[in-house]
């Protein structure tokens, strides 16, 4: 399948245009899934967009930098555990758990995260036209190294003003922006040691999670600020997930939506489920992931 991205692919928030963005053949597209609050959805995000591409056919290789916590290297683990099970061959990345170090000087744990981090990444960067790397809710040397790395970098964030204050703080009263938070401060840190490592630019794109059906005032006056922010500091919107059982109940079997229509997964499909199956296509679709050809994506 040969397979095109289309959107923005820069700093500008959707102003750039990155047709035919395919990735070279010898260097890896590397995607990271970063926010510093836990809960937000992020390895969810992250397996559903490593099955998806390598159901384009691309080789994908993963990194779990919250090694500790390791839900990414446990749903991987849950889905070979599946095919072991079920005797089926569904796609499996090239996964890699980076631990953080446990020397009790500062400045050896750094180089010791550093050379565990630069050699998993030179294993997979090659061989490999995706990685995917899933990053801690909490800021950590591991967690710069990776946002530092990234060509795309996408946050998801739960649809509240919780969530929001990692990105900007804002008046209680006139819910006006007084300015970034601090994980925005650390993402443009980040593009600055990205454009200064090779001259490369990162395609942020935040995904808001688990909106709510109902029309809430809350709601609107988030969007709003989002909106705002997009200009501001520099990032695209994507839809994102649904507050949807299903995707809790999948990670148990290591599986996505993206699976369930393949024999011998055993899971009837659902109203909930081709729902939710539209959420991950308009992520992917808002991402820049379009086959050529007038192929469908793999959902």
């Amino acid at each position: 399948m040969t397979v095109q991205q289309t959107g923005a692919n820069g700093d500008s928030a959707g102003q750039q245009t990155a047709t035919d963005k395919q990735p070279p053949s010898n260097r890896a597209h590397v995607i990271v899934i970063g926010n510093e609050k836990g809960g937000s959805g992020k390895s969810t995000t992250a397996m559903h967009l490593i099955v998806s591409l390598m159901k384009m056919g691309f080789k994908v290789g993963s990194l779990d930098i919250d090694a500790r916590q390791g839900t990414l290297t446990r749903y991987v683990e849950n889905r070979n555990a599946f095919n072991e099970r079920k005797g089926l061959k569904l796609p499996v990345p090239d996964h890699r758990p980076i631990y953080r170090s446990e020397l009790p000087d500062a400045n050896q744990a750094k180089l010791e995260e550093r050379e565990r981090f630069t050699t998993a990444l030179g294993e997979m960067v090659i061989g490999c036209n995706f990685i995917v790397m899933d990053c801690p809710g909490s800021d950590n040397y591991l967690s710069r190294l990776a946002h530092a790395c990234a060509d795309t970098l996408i946050t998801p964030i739960n649809d509240s003003f919780i969530d929001l204050d990692m990105l900007a703080r804002i008046d209680p009263d006139s819910l006006d922006i007084k300015g970034p938070s601090i994980y925005a401060e650390m993402v443009w840190d980040a593009r600055k040691r990205r454009a200064a490592i090779d001259g490369g630019t990162i395609d942020w794109i935040v995904m808001r999670n688990r909106l709510s059906h109902l029309d809430a005032r809350n709601k609107r006056d988030i969007a709003e600020i989002v909106d705002k922010l997009a200009d501001r500091i520099r990032f695209r919107q994507a839809p994102g997930f649904g507050e949807r059982v299903i995707y809790r109940e999948l990670f148990l079997k290591g599986l996505t939506l993206l699976d369930l229509r393949e024999k011998g997964v055993g899971i009837p499909m659902s109203m909930s489920h081709m729902a939710a199956r539209q959420e991950v296509r308009s992520l992917l679709e808002v991402i820049g992931f379009k086959p050529a050809d007038g192929e469908e994506l793999p959902i």
